[in-house]
């Protein structure tokens, strides 16, 4: 068997079938792939999608159920349940084009070496709608062609050949012999650090090379609510610390230079005139007012666990 494909999911019953129907219907040979759906503690539905996908696929589907343990135990439990030779990684909202497989092999078929691995481009879901709030998180590079928000980054990676393990996202592949005694740190429980801390140990143990193909590419539908900035940011906040005290070389967590600049940014008259000139007109000033709002939340957050780093 060639590809594994490995999907955490968590109650997002309708979407989970829109991925999995996708998958099942790839120009790929069936028989060459399997899928493996891993419901982290969700409710039956997921079981029940799946039940009802692959009555009617050529392709195999696995599916198992563990407790709320996160992404992180979910995906080694893919991993250590998976038979292809290649093993990709998506989540249960990603959805690919109908080439996201064989873009990947090909990419393998040419990127031989047991530490090279395949990244493909993910974008946002035509159906979801381009408010600035959504431009701002699907961009890291918005403000002075730096900083943005913090889903993706693809900008970044225009003209490039290979990405680093920051880009460790959500539709990446790797030679399963390279993974066979690697796996996630289930302490990582809530924000996904536990992608970063990954991408940094296969790189810093293993020689992890990432090649990038944006011809991989699949859709990501996830509506994202300015509500939810705030719960997003503290949880990146306060989960820092078990990365930075496992790798503080990596200087993700800020020193007081930064704090102070971030808190700055984030005082309550800073955040006014940003908003009152986003209310104004200019989309850009959305932007100004969503980085500040997310570095007062992800200050708070970090705050939350002072005595931890």
């Amino acid at each position: 068997m060639q590809i594994s494909v490995i999907i955490p999911t968590f109650n997002r019953p309708d979407i989970l079938r829109e991925c999995l129907e996708r998958l099942i219907n790839q120009n790929f040979v069936k028989s060459e792939y399997e899928i493996i759906v891993i419901n982290d503690g969700g409710s039956a539905d997921a079981r029940d999608v799946v039940d009802e996908v692959a009555k009617d696929a050529l392709v195999q589907i696995k599916y198992f159920y563990q407790k709320n343990l996160g992404q992180g135990v979910a995906r080694n439990k893919g991993l250590d349940n998976a038979e292809g030779d290649i093993v990709l990684l998506i989540n249960d909202d990603i959805l690919p084009t109908s080439n996201l497989l064989s873009e990947h092999m090909k990419f393998h078929r040419q990127y031989i070496k047991e530490n090279e691995a395949v990244l493909g481009l993910i974008l946002m879901d035509p159906r979801i709608e381009r408010t600035p709030y959504v431009e701002f998180m699907n961009n890291g590079s918005l403000i002075f062609g730096k900083f943005g928000g913090h889903l993706t980054a693809y900008e970044k990676l225009s003209g490039k050949k290979t990405a680093d393990f920051n880009f460790f996202y959500a539709n990446l592949s790797f030679k399963r012999s390279f993974l066979k005694d690697m796996r996630f740190d289930e302490s990582f429980q809530e924000y996904g650090w536990e992608d970063i801390e990954f991408g940094y140990r296969l790189t810093k143990e293993k020689k992890l090379v990432i090649y990038y193909n944006p011809k991989a590419l699949a859709y990501h539908f996830h509506p994202l609510e300015e509500s939810s900035l705030e719960s997003r940011m503290k949880l990146i906040g306060s989960s820092l610390h078990i990365l930075h005290k496992k790798y503080p070389e990596l200087n993700k967590y800020p020193n007081f230079v930064k704090r102070t600049i971030f808190g700055c940014i984030s005082l309550k008259p800073v955040i006014a005139i940003f908003d009152f000139l986003r209310k104004k007109g200019g989309r850009s000033w959305h932007y100004f007012y969503y980085y500040a709002l997310s570095k007062k939340y992800f200050l708070q957050g970090l705050r939350s666990n002072k005595g931890k780093v």
